[in-house]
């Protein structure tokens, strides 16, 4: 073998690896891993869907909702995510692996965590809005999101399926979406699903 075709595929199989690798991880807008040390805004891939993900005070008490600025407006909290497994070295984050996702930098009456949670079955509509505060039951289940991909580099889906956490429960995965009521737009499961992407925050 010539040292020139050596060099070729050597060079092949190191951007198939380099590639592979990468694309177990979430990008961010910039290209960039997400991580677990930074933070991050979250908004929708298509800005008519509504601006950064914010808190929401749905009935004029706590718990606060997961929801989306009306506008595409520098508004909106930032988030940090957490591994599931505590133990893992690697500070980026991975697509389909069970993660908690916390808004920060947030200042309310709820004394409560900021972090995600599902919801209940709403009665209005049907659908399991995600919320906000901790899960009591086993293993906090209600508290672990997945990003996941889509066809688009750089896009992704939230759904809720801690399949790691748990992976006989049987749970009823579903993929995060919106849902608008009274002018507000909410985060919420059990609909059509909203792409989005991870600004990380001062760029």
């Amino acid at each position: 073998m010539s040292m020139k075709l050596y060099a070729s595929l050597t060079l092949t199989v190191w951007l198939f690896m380099a590639t592979f690798s990468r694309a177990q991880y979430v990008i961010d807008t910039n290209g960039e891993p997400v991580d677990n040390d930074d933070e991050y805004y979250i908004r929708p891939a298509i800005t008519d869907n509504g601006g950064r993900f914010t808190l929401i005070n749905r009935n004029g008490s706590c718990p606060l909702y997961v929801g989306l600025e009306n506008t595409d407006t520098p508004l909106g909290y930032p988030v940090k995510f957490t591994h599931f497994a505590l133990n893992v070295q690697d500070e980026d984050i991975r697509v389909n692996s069970d993660l908690r996702i916390e808004f920060v930098e947030v200042s309310t009456t709820c004394v409560q965590s900021t972090e995600w949670r599902v919801g209940e079955n709403d009665t209005r509509g049907g659908r399991r809005l995600i919320i906000t505060g901790l899960d009591d039951n086993f293993g906090s289940i209600g508290n672990y999101f997945r990003i996941v991909e889509t066809q688009s580099v750089g896009i992704y889906n939230i759904e809720w399926c801690p399949m790691e956490i748990c992976s006989d429960c049987g749970f009823v995965c579903s993929t995060g979406g919106i849902l608008r009521e009274d002018g507000r737009i909410f985060f919420a499961l059990d609909g059509t699903p909203l792409p989005v992407v991870f600004q990380k925050k001062d760029d």
